[in-house]
């Protein structure tokens, strides 16, 4: 039997399957959800028994489970590390879902539910490739290791201390994800970058106490006029970062990387219309694929002081506020990028006016050349399914947790994914286009034979 007429001959029953585990509510940000993170892993483990996999073990950390499981048969083949994450993100706000976020539906070819897409129906697409090609063929044509964690929606706290204790456990030839998505349907895409992050809170500080704007304003320094000024001294007029040494360690694009940029054939026009915005802002000599995948940014995430209220309060406030996001690119280290932010602040804030900044998130960038021989097959894969061979992009985003399994396993990553960026993940009605569902598992079953 062929594998398409295997899949359809099972897909009502892969999908019930699957709507079990969509089912449990494995929310790792809130705490009244442990005992249901601990659920979705041991479900979990009991279905890749049920596939197959040998050694099965669910690991205890000090926050949510990590499962491992592998198939070591394939002596002088690759071995292949699949990572994924079963947790998922709050629900908020509910009413806005059409049907529950935990009881599963199926409206116009699309599954709908929270985890659907982000991540647990793109980690059954594997489970049920590898169970496939058990019982199609009784082997597989490579060696198979699974690592899925419960905290990819909180930083992955647990899994860097458990991937630098089982090192040689989790030794592999290449690392499997499928937690991106596709350009658009029909359109695969292999990310070979995702930008890193870092965080910072600002405050600034003036008098001792809120003054009387008639009584002071004019006369003593405005914490809300400090901030103002100051945070608009990180910037040009062009949109480039002003801090001193930001752009060190950024790589030029390449010209392989700029003519796949341009292959994803981006409509500006119509993507500001769809934002309802007059004109894009940014570097000047990028394009808007290239500055949101490929370049820093320096961004105002939050700005907030004085009188909110509503009406009016005549104060001079003595504190403000704000929050700071950097995406890094490249060589940019997170903690060399914060420190030379302190600096520029230190040196540009105004006479009068105290300072305070608070360190936050820290990851690195993640990046592959796409010339990469396991990227190369993988988008051959997408080729054989999707008729089409999968473009080479950079991500925006940041999934700290790939960075670290490429240096901490020395391996190449390649990121498959078969979501698509409308299907609402980490927002209400979030869901998986069916489509991708039946080509993801003939994808992982391509790439995993042609390895």
């Amino acid at each position: 039997m062929s594998y398409e007429a295997y899949f359809q001959s099972i897909r009502e029953q892969q999908l019930d399957e699957l709507k079990q585990w969509l089912s449990i509510p494995s929310i790792s940000a809130l705490s009244a959800h442990k005992a249901d993170l601990n659920k979705a892993a041991e479900w979990l483990a009991d279905t890749l028994t049920r596939a197959g996999l040998e050694n099965v073990e669910v690991h205890q950390t000090g926050g949510h489970p990590i499962v491992y499981a592998d198939h070591l048969h394939a002596p002088g083949k690759p071995t292949v590390l699949v990572y994924g994450h079963y947790d998922v993100q709050p629900v908020d706000p509910l009413h806005l879902w059409t049907t529950p976020p935990f009881e599963p539906d199926i409206r116009d070819g699309k599954l709908y539910a929270r985890g659907a897409t982000d991540d647990k129906g793109q980690v059954f697409l594997h489970i049920k490739a590898i169970e496939a090609i058990l019982k199609q063929e009784e082997k597989l044509p490579v060696n198979i290791k699974l690592c899925i964690e419960g905290e990819e929606e909180i930083s992955s706290r647990s899994l860097p201390p458990f991937l630098t204790a089982n090192r040689d456990k989790l030794a592999s030839d290449v690392i499997l994800i499928s937690d991106t998505s596709l350009l658009e349907p029909g359109k695969p895409a292999i990310s070979t970058g995702l930008r890193g992050l870092c965080s910072l809170e600002v405050t600034v500080n003036t008098a001792n106490t809120d003054l009387h704007s008639g009584s002071f304003g004019g006369g003593v320094p405005n914490a809300l006029h400090a901030l103002v000024s100051l945070l608009a001294t990180l910037h040009d007029d062009q949109g480039g970062v002003s801090v001193d040494g930001f752009y060190e360690g950024v790589p030029e694009l390449s010209s392989l990387m700029r003519e796949e940029f341009a292959k994803q054939m981006l409509d500006e026009d119509q993507l500001k219309a769809s934002l309802g915005l007059d004109s894009l802002y940014g570097e000047d000599g990028f394009s808007f694929v290239e500055r949101v995948g490929a370049r820093p940014t320096l961004e105002l995430n939050g700005v907030y002081g004085g009188f909110q209220g509503e009406g009016t309060k005549t104060v001079i406030p003595k504190e403000a506020h704000a929050k700071i996001t950097c995406r890094l690119v490249g060589d940019q280290d997170p903690q060399d990028i914060l420190d030379k932010i302190k600096r520029h602040l230190e040196k540009h804030i105004q006479p009068g006016a105290k300072l305070q900044i608070k360190d936050g998130e820290k990851a690195r960038a993640f990046n592959i050349d796409p010339s990469d021989r396991m990227l190369q097959l993988a988008a051959d894969a997408y080729e054989d399914v999707y008729g089409t061979r999968a473009l080479f992009t950079k991500d925006g985003g940041s999934i700290p947790i790939v960075e670290t399994f490429s240096r901490e396993l020395a391996a190449p990553v390649v990121m498959m994914g078969f979501g698509l960026p409308d299907e609402n993940l980490h927002a209400p009605n979030e869901h998986f286009n069916l489509e991708n569902f039946d080509k993801g598992l003939l994808t992982i079953v391509s790439f995993l034979k042609r390895l």
